[in-house]
């Protein structure tokens, strides 16, 4: 099972909301979360065995957000 973690420019709660619909989309409902206490607000994806970084990236550039892998 591959676990991805991202970098983002997510900065709150509301702005999670912003792109739920987009991560849910590309990740999978309840399937990822953003750590909003680390600096570096760290969107981990623990079941991500199907999936490739550029599309969680792209993903949070259609909701207004950047992504980085970790």
């Amino acid at each position: 099972m591959e676990t991805l973690q991202f970098k983002t420019t997510i900065k709150c709660s509301g702005w999670i909301e912003k792109v739920t619909p987009y991560v849910n989309e590309t990740a999978g409902e309840n399937n990822w979360e953003v750590d909003l206490q680390n600096p570096q607000k760290v969107l981990t994806i623990p079941n991500a065995d199907k999936l490739q970084s550029s599309e969680v990236v792209h993903a949070l550039a259609k909701a207004g957000y950047k992504a980085e892998k970790l």
